[in-house]
């Protein structure tokens, strides 16, 4: 799936307080490979999240190997009726 870098950062700020720990607890993974799926560079204590990131107009191109983290942010947002 492809989107624009600055989508993927729009759906990270519109989720709830507590969403990235949320993610991460449903899938067993830890926080900050959620926080990595979604721009962050956090590897000394999370994994890479399956993304990859070409230059370009708005914020570039983001490649999402696994949609996973990606539908569950948006059905977040769904039931929170934000999205």
């Amino acid at each position: 799936m492809y989107i624009t870098f600055n989508e993927l950062r729009r759906v990270k700020h519109a989720l709830p307080s507590g969403s990235m720990k949320l993610i991460a607890e449903r899938l067993s993974i830890s926080e900050d490979t959620v926080r990595n799926y979604f721009g962050g560079t956090h590897y000394k204590s999370g994994e890479s999240a399956g993304i990859h990131v070409q230059q370009g107009p708005d914020g570039g191109i983001v490649a999402l190997e696994d949609t996973t983290i990606w539908e569950m942010a948006n059905t977040i947002l769904a039931e929170k009726g934000l999205a």
